[in-house]
């Protein structure tokens, strides 16, 4: 009789010795659940993130400016800073061997000396870097402690002639295993490629599809791509397809371990730009940011589901939303692409276009992009414009420089209001905020805050205070030679923090 009292003794002193942190208690109703009397999570500031930005465009006539920024709030101490992705060990000793000497205003590639690129002092000042050099690498990057939560980077690159002529501008992302591109093209004007960056010490194996209107290409050229550890490796579209197709949806696998993934289009008359991954796919779509002189904009669709995607096609406008003439509603069939232009979409007026069910035919996931073209004849750039996700908690947006930044606020439901932030800049300066009410189912463009006597580039936090959902994007434009260079870049949550549920033991399976 003793032997099972002990047995039960003994399992309950090794739960708490294993814990050490919460009491044991047996709940007063057995026929209540653990769910019921579990704590509420916390949400907490992340400890680590991890970012990778591509390799920028292969240019004899192209700058690329990084900038990175932590916002304040974190605590402990930590570290932030980028290394070349074909440096493998920052902790190893140098042995001066492999040395190749390629340092270009703070980005430097040596194999056994790389310095950090972008090491970050202090949270809230950003820090910026540049380089000249056609070969720039990938690179790849990690915060911890108080750098980690929010830690941004964003990568623009100036290609002032020449095929993908204009601003590339892309925030340097998290690896993944899962990505979709709709809006990328294998056709003959077209070079779109898609960078797989490898950012751990094993390989990673990738599968690319693409999705056109008659559903998925067939081609085993996409199958099993090997991109070797810390390394970057770049796929043309065209030879994944036997002839030339336009408005295709990419779709990236990991089979084994993990990649960053965007795709780089380069157009010999339009220019060019990253476009990043869209949302995960769901019932509905937000595209916030569309600019209000846009010439052109084309919206590509896939539904990557089982199911045919009906959907109702809104813009949202500074006084409201309003359907496109002509289109208010998209058939898209499932597995496949669909692609429609929007003339005279926005009419002078910044907006955002909002896709969702119709009603009449359930709710399939979709995914969606469109491409946004600014001028005329020969002097065209274009950027592209994923769906994306809500600010949550914060979105941070980097790399702004004054009269060169719009900001567009979307409130497809409620209205919103949200507090914007300035840093100070990389050249001095102090901080700045407004506060802007965005109307029930409208976009807001602005003319975000900006350092108080600072000089450099800057970041941006975006925070909801109250009201209904807040989509966001940030415009970066620049005249050259007559061209109205332009690059948009959504603004999701940074997740700079993490939902953190109380643990505790239950050790109701202890009692009869």
């Amino acid at each position: 009789m003793n032997r099972p009292t002990l047995t039960l003794i003994g399992a309950v002193t090794a739960l708490a010795a294993v814990t050490g942190v919460a009491a044991l208690t047996v709940p007063e109703d057995s026929s209540g659940s653990a769910a019921d009397s579990a704590p509420a999570a916390k949400r907490l500031p992340v400890e680590r993130s991890t970012l990778i930005c591509p390799k920028p465009p292969d240019s004899q006539l192209a700058e690329t400016e990084y900038t990175a920024f932590t916002p304040k709030g974190g605590s402990g101490k930590g570290s932030a800073e980028m290394f070349p992705a074909d440096y493998t060990d920052p902790a190893a000793p140098a042995d001066g061997e492999g040395k190749k000497d390629k340092k270009e205003k703070g980005v430097d590639t040596d194999d056994a000396k790389a310095k950090a690129v972008l090491p970050l002092k202090e949270p809230g000042k950003p820090v910026t870097v540049s380089t000249e050099r056609s070969d720039a690498p990938a690179l790849i990057g990690s915060a911890d402690g108080r750098f980690a939560p929010g830690w941004s980077v964003q990568q623009t690159t100036t290609v002032s002639a020449g095929a993908g002529r204009g601003l590339h501008g892309v925030a340097c992302a998290e690896a993944g295993t899962d990505f979709w591109f709709p809006g990328a093209s294998a056709a003959e004007e077209r070079q779109d490629y898609v960078h797989l960056t490898n950012p751990d010490q094993t390989a990673a194996v990738v599968d690319l599809e693409l999705h056109g209107k008659d559903g998925r290409i067939k081609s085993d050229a996409g199958e099993e791509i090997s991109v070797p550890p810390r390394s970057t490796v770049p796929v043309l579209l065209s030879t994944l397809t036997a002839e030339p197709v336009a408005n295709v949806a990419v779709h990236a696998v990991a089979r084994t371990g993990r990649v960053a993934a965007q795709v780089q289009v380069m157009d010999q008359k339009l220019g060019g730009d990253w476009l990043p991954p869209a949302a995960v796919p769901g019932p509905t779509a937000v595209l916030p940011g569309i600019p209000g002189d846009s010439t052109s904009v084309r919206l590509v669709v896939t539904a990557p589901g089982g199911k045919d995607a009906d959907l109702k096609v809104r813009l949202a406008a500074p006084s409201g939303q309003f359907t496109p003439a002509g289109q208010e509603t998209l058939h898209v069939k499932a597995g496949k692409t669909a692609a429609v232009d929007l003339k005279d979409l926005t009419r002078g007026e910044a907006g955002s276009l909002i896709l969702s069910p119709s009603g009449n035919g359930g709710e399939a996931p979709i995914v969606a992009a469109v491409r946004v073209t600014r001028g005329k004849g020969a002097k065209q750039e274009t950027a592209f414009i994923p769906s994306t996700a809500q600010v949550e908690k914060r979105a941070t947006a980097v790399g702004n420089r004054a009269k060169e930044s719009t900001l567009s606020l979307a409130a497809p439901g409620k209205s919103a209001k949200v507090r914007v932030t300035a840093s100070p800049g990389t050249g001095g300066g102090t901080a700045g905020s407004e506060t802007y009410t965005v109307k029930a189912g409208a976009t807001l463009a602005v003319t975000p805050p900006s350092p108080k006597g600072g000089k450099g580039a800057y970041a941006l936090t975006i925070k909801p205070l109250s009201g209904g959902e807040v989509y966001a994007a940030r415009t970066l434009a620049r005249e050259q030679d007559g061209v109205p260079m332009f690059t948009v870049q959504s603004l999701p949550d940074d997740k700079g923090t993490v939902a953190v549920p109380e643990a505790g033991e239950d050790l109701s399976m202890l009692t009869d």
